[in-house]
Parts: C-alpha cells; sequence; structure tokens
C-alpha cells in the first residue's frame, strides 16, 4: 500500500503524516493486492478535513470527514475507509463464491 498525504493550504507536518500512515495501515488486512491511497488535509475553518482517495483494482473509493482538529478528523476518516473497503471485499467475495439461479437451470 502506498500512502500519498498532501495539504491544501495548510503544512502537512512529520507528525502529521506519521498518525495518517499509522491510521490508515490497517486497511491492508481487507486487500491482498497493492493500492494507493491518496490523503488530503485542509483547514475549513473552523472544522479541519480530510479526504482520501483509494484506487484499488480498477475502482475508486472516495472519503471525507471533517472534525474540530485534524486527529480527530483522521480518526473519522479511517473508519469511513475501512467501512468502505469492507464492503468492497464482500461484494467482491459474494459476486465471485455461490451459485446463482442461471448456472443451475443451463444444465439442468
Amino acid at each position: 500500500m502506498r500512502i500519498e498525504t498532501y495539504g491544501q493550504q495548510i503544512e502537512v507536518t512529520p507528525a502529521l503524516r506519521d498518525y495518517v500512515e499509522s491510521k490508515l495501515a490497517r486497511l491492508e488486512r481487507h486487500c491482498e493486492q497493492a493500492f494507493d491511497v491518496r490523503t488530503q488535509l485542509s483547514l475549513d475553518k473552523p472544522n479541519h478535513r480530510a479526504k482520501a482517495t483509494v484506487n484499488i483494482a480498477g475502482r475508486t473509493l472516495h472519503a471525507d470527514a471533517a472534525a474540530i482538529d485534524m486527529y480527530a478528523a483522521i480518526d473519522l476518516l479511517s473508519d469511513k475507509l475501512d467501512r468502505l473497503l469492507k464492503e468492497h471485499r464482500s461484494k467482491v467475495v459474494d459476486h465471485h463464491r455461490g451459485e446463482s439461479a442461471a448456472r443451475s437451470d443451463s444444465f439442468g
């Protein structure tokens, strides 16, 4: 997994970059293949905003979160991305498993 973090009208400090990488590292457990995450941190007064785009196997997932401080926004963002990747994985797994009505009736 490759994480790219940048700021819009805000400087991304090494502490913020490390925090983003540590929170988003848990997303790797949902996918075996490599994927990219682009994270944008910005300041929408009075809130701090964190947005992320995940490119995985031809799909693009997007999430954003706003909170009173940047660390809380990053926490919310990681929770949302975690949920999106779980849903994506369950759709892929459910799609390829199980018998469909078309398969069982065509040769039966």
